[in-house]
């Protein structure tokens, strides 16, 4: 959204951005509640905090920001305005597709995810009851849209499915700085050295490991792999289920394989995700169409394969078998992975090539600048229909 914004402004565009005072990895934040950087207008609003550990305090948070937003959007809105909403937190646009329209503001939903679905796949019963109420008051929200921005051509499907017109959906995928971005060999790395992983395989992961993902397969593999030396799994970030990964790495005796290391600077990014020379990325196959592991992107960028863990027919699973950028490994499958492990290390040849393609096909068709001027084109286009 940051990339998106400031490059509107730079074009001459009035931006406003309303969000909260919070940090996502930093619970005690309290931000200012009003700046302007790089000429956008930054309002803050406030919300409960009980936080994440419970769903009740996690539910009462949400209501608490649907209202604080509905409020903002209220005050600050004017007729012929252009309102984005994002799916963070989930579900917003039903509290936002009302005002939107009391203001006579054109709404753009950017789904990043589907709501109330991705939770109901990730077994959360406890909305079971209330799961036709919200997907009725969801797909009202996207009917009343003059468009909803997309991320993937599967999620794009499930959109249809629901009865949106096709002509009110746009796909645009997610993207990475390209520009910041590339490669940097091992022996210039300086990660690379401070961390100890000289002369090392390194199979990496970056972000957040969430509810969505999994990582038995990777474990599974790891086992097998336990007395090949030179291999080292490197984890960088932390999500919902990190602290499981690390007891499960502990409790299988594994600990010498794997690296654990906090989220990095994003100035740090060209260094950070240059040091694995494979990275893997997981999603459950349930989870296609909902999400899209966004991850992938930064791994491109700096031209490494991507171990897939995911369906094989999915959005990812799709682009490293068709581009040659990877390898796809259907989930449970941990002799399949180990197996591809290994070749990446006997054959480093290959993991370049991989690894080149994978550059190559971000630069022809998932360049930051070229979904900039998407969106660009979308709002013209909004606006000349207005």
């Amino acid at each position: 959204m940051s990339d998106l914004v400031f490059h509107l402004a730079r074009g001459g565009i009035g931006v406003c951005v309303i969000t909260s005072r919070g940090l996502y990895d930093d619970a005690e934040a309290n931000l200012p509640a009003f700046e302007t950087r790089n000429g956008v207008a930054i309002h803050r609003v406030c919300s409960a905090r009980f936080g994440r550990r419970s769903l009740i305090g996690r539910a009462i948070d949400y209501l608490s920001m649907y209202r604080s937003f509905a409020l903002a959007v209220w005050r600050l809105a004017r007729a012929g305005d252009l309102l984005i909403v994002k799916t963070d937190p989930p579900l917003l646009s039903v509290a936002l597709a009302p005002v939107a329209r009391l203001k006579k503001a054109s709404l753009i939903n950017w789904l990043q995810d589907l709501y109330p679905e991705l939770a109901l796949k990730l077994g959360v019963r406890a909305l079971t009851p209330v799961a036709p109420l919200l997907v009725a008051a969801r797909n009202a929200s996207l009917r009343m849209a003059v468009c909803n921005v997309v991320i993937g051509e599967r999620m794009r499907l499930r959109l249809e499915a629901l009865g949106v017109a096709p002509e009110r959906i746009e796909t645009i995928p997610n993207w990475c700085d390209d520009e910041l971005i590339s490669s940097i060999p091992p022996e210039s790395n300086p990660l690379r050295s401070v961390w100890g992983l000289q002369g090392r395989l390194v199979i990496g992961y970056s972000g957040n490991l969430g509810r969505a993902h999994e990582f038995a397969t990777l474990l599974g593999a790891a086992d097998e792999l336990r007395d090949e030396r030179g291999i080292v799994f490197l984890f960088i970030g932390g999500g919902h289920l990190t602290p499981r990964l690390k007891a499960e790495v502990e409790r299988k005796g594994l600990g010498e394989m794997f690296q654990f290391r906090p989220y990095q600077d994003v100035s740090l990014l060209p260094q950070s995700l240059s040091v694995p020379d494979v990275h893997w990325i997981s999603l459950q196959p349930a989870m296609e169409g909902l999400i899209v592991p966004s991850k992938f992107y930064g791994v491109a960028a700096v031209g490494r394969p991507t171990f897939a863990i995911c369906d094989p027919e999915g959005e990812i699973a799709r682009l490293v078998t068709r581009h040659d950028c990877g390898v796809v490994i259907a989930p449970g499958d941990s002799a399949g992975l180990a197996n591809a492990i290994r070749a990446a290390r006997d054959n480093p040849a290959r993991r370049a090539e991989m690894g080149r393609n994978a550059r190559n096909l971000l630069d022809r068709s998932f360049r930051k600048q070229y979904a900039l001027e998407r969106w660009k084109s979308l709002f013209e286009r909004v606006g000349e229909e207005a």
